[in-house]
């Protein structure tokens, strides 16, 4: 992933020096916005091949920041906090970021979740593959999910997530399962649990189909009958 562009939006430099250092020494090119208006200009001048996000910022905070990003754009969002609480809003369906991390953390550990996500968001998952599940479709290939002929819009660990349940439909995952297939970014099971729950709701009317198997995990079946 040499000269993979990282946009770091960080309002305090002590920490903004210490991400690029460790982005750069790993061969990653980084650009750097210490406010939310900057962040949006350096987007669109820049086109990043992944945003690292803190949440608070000054000018406009990193979940609006995020939220008109992706009225244009997919590209992956790994966005920063200092409160765990806010992890459903970060993975939530209105913003759509594809992983966070919590402060304080390790600088190697940050480097790890980009070099994931952007694993993810280049579609390196499986060879090409074509998938019809009931009213469900995914093209791996063009990374096009749709659902009843309707194109979805999906994050890329979204889509990833999709990908694994839709090669084995019927088939029951245990969390601990989802966390191996979606990689190393994945931190824990609630985790999982705030991306299956939004992606259940970005499939629209083909969201039954996402079903939750009590005590055991998820699956995506043929036919649906729901469950949250």
């Amino acid at each position: 992933m040499a000269g993979e562009l990282v946009l770091i939006v960080e309002d305090e430099p002590r920490i903004a020096d210490v991400l690029e250092r460790y982005l750069r020494a790993e061969g990653f090119r980084t650009e750097r916005a210490a406010s939310g208006k900057r962040a949006l200009e350096l987007w669109r001048a820049a086109q990043p091949d992944l945003i690292l996000m803190d949440l608070m910022i000054p000018e406009m905070d990193g979940l609006e920041v995020s939220k008109r990003i992706r009225r244009e754009s997919e590209v992956p969002i790994l966005m920063v906090t200092a409160r765990a609480e806010d992890v459903d809003r970060l993975l939530g369906l209105e913003l759509g970021a594809d992983d966070y991390i919590v402060k304080p953390f390790n600088p190697r550990e940050v480097v790890a979740r980009v070099r994931a996500v952007l694993r993810r968001s280049k579609g390196q998952i499986k060879p090409p593959q074509h998938y019809q599940v009931g009213g469900l479709e995914l093209n791996l290939e063009a990374f096009q999910a749709r659902c009843q002929g309707e194109t979805l819009a999906l994050t890329a660990t979204q889509f990833r997530l999709l990908a694994v349940l839709a090669a084995h439909p019927n088939k029951v995952f245990t969390r601990l399962e989802l966390m191996d297939a979606l990689g190393d970014s994945v931190a824990d099971e609630r985790t999982i649990n705030v991306h299956i729950k939004n992606l259940r709701e970005r499939l629209g009317s083909c969201g039954e189909q996402l079903e939750t198997v009590r005590g055991v995990g998820y699956r995506l079946s043929v036919s649906g009958t729901g469950g949250v």
